[in-house]
């Protein structure tokens, strides 16, 4: 049956009901004017639920007087779902970010609607799910009905993201812009982190990275290494430089040799050109790229990851401060765990060693309570700062404990050896 063709994005969301569970399609095809509509229609029900990842540009559904119409179910929270995340009002789901398409295809987690922002159909009527396939590939697969906004800027994306014109119920067309995310600017503490990451990093490695200021400047560092590969979530601009300079050629790679790996891409417009109709990239199911047995078929597997505090065990806190949600699980373990049983694998978790303007130490004695652990101590490899590098694999209590206070920053060194000896029984 063919859908309904909307004059409007309102009219396009009209199909949502009272009492439906309902996910949007996230990070940079978030489809924010679908979103906006909603913010709108939601006031006319009752009871809905929004299954998402972090979205990109969707400030209008965290208005309070949606309480009681619509209510966030968040598997990773972001910028426009935080604030509610930490006054209660709205729900945190910890879980791996490849488990979120397993919880929709075996019912575990059912859908009313899908709400998505594709490129236009070919002339077979195929459209692409573009920049993000994420879950939203697993979340069309089960839907009752989806809800599409066709936009003519939306890139055409190689791999698993294509669906058929005639799945949808209704589409809305407009063209608008992607949200954009530029290149982090390097300051001097991410640029020393980015340093040390980079001396970790062999000529042949296969990387998994992330977004934001230290992912973006351990790439910068990488410009002299050869032949890397590229199995991530995330593709991003730092990602782009390196191809365009010929460092990353995934000519080492057992899986899907010579092209990149990814679930979505969050940069520039310049990046969304790259990907657009590139054969060399190819957007898969999350629930495939997270794969942990797939991605340690890779050899010289090279997680890269953040985190926001560290204890000096080696335990890793990257969804909450306390127990404040900051972000979510998200493909953190997938990733250090496959790189972990790939052959010649490694794992790095880089975080500047503070936060608050140099007020915390982001190095504890112990996680702040409520933390959440991401990471366990006996998963964790290495944690770089801008002050070093700590190996932990196979290291005992002690030697984790006086390594991570090595790379803690000066002005607290002598307070984490105080603290480790009253709270640990530790010498360090």
């Amino acid at each position: 049956m063919a859908p309904i063709i909307c004059s409007s994005a309102r009219q396009a969301v009209s199909l949502i009901e009272s009492g439906e569970t309902l996910w949007t399609h996230s990070m940079g095809a978030t489809p924010t004017l679908l979103l906006n509509a909603l913010a709108e229609h939601a006031l006319t029900k009752h009871d809905l639920t929004l299954l998402q990842l972090h979205t990109e540009c969707a400030e209008s559904l965290s208005d309070e007087k949606l309480i009681g119409h619509l209510r966030h179910r968040c598997y990773f929270g972001g910028l426009p779902t935080r604030s509610l995340l930490q006054k209660g009002d709205a729900d945190y789901v910890p879980i791996f970010l490849s488990e979120v398409p397993k919880l929709f295809r075996s019912g575990e987690q059912a859908i009313d609607t899908a709400i998505i922002q594709v490129s236009p159909p070919d002339k077979h009527g195929i459209c692409s799910l573009g920049i993000s396939v994420e879950a939203t590939l697993a979340a069309c697969q089960v839907a009752k009905k989806i809800i599409a906004h066709i936009n003519p800027q939306m890139p055409r994306t190689h791999g698993d993201g294509f669906i058929h014109y005639d799945k949808f119920a209704a589409v809305f067309e407009q063209s608008t812009p992607l949200p954009q995310h530029p290149l982090a600017a390097s300051d001097e503490v991410s640029l020393a982190v980015g340093k040390n990451v980079a001396k970790l990093v062999r000529d042949g490695d296969c990387l998994q990275m992330g977004i934001g200021a230290i992912p973006d400047a351990v790439l910068s560092c990488l410009t002299e290494h050869e032949n890397l590969g590229v199995h991530t979530e995330l593709f991003s601009d730092g990602v782009l430089n390196l191809v365009e300079q010929g460092v990353i050629t995934n000519r080492c790679k057992k899986v899907h040799p010579g092209k990149i790996v990814t679930g979505f891409a969050l940069g520039s417009q310049r990046l969304y050109d790259y990907v657009d109709d590139n054969p060399s990239v190819i957007f898969m199911d999350i629930e495939q790229v997270n794969d942990t047995s797939i991605i340690r078929k890779n050899p010289n597997m090279m997680a890269i990851n953040s985190a926001l505090q560290v204890d000096i065990s080696g335990q890793i806190c990257a969804d909450s401060l306390g127990t404040k949600i900051y972000s979510g699980v998200g493909g953190q373990m997938d990733f250090i765990r496959g790189a972990g049983l790939s052959d010649g694998g490694r794992s790095v978790i880089a975080l500047p060693s503070t936060a608050a303007g140099g007020k915390v130490s982001r190095i504890a004695t112990v996680l702040s309570p409520g933390a959440g652990v991401v990471t366990t101590r006996a998963h964790v490899h290495y944690i770089v700062t801008e002050y070093g590098i700590a190996n932990l694999r196979g290291r005992s209590l002690r030697e984790r404990a006086r390594d991570l206070i090595a790379i803690a920053h000066p002005d607290f060194r002598e307070q984490l050896c105080q603290e480790t000896f009253d709270m640990w029984g530790l010498t360090v």
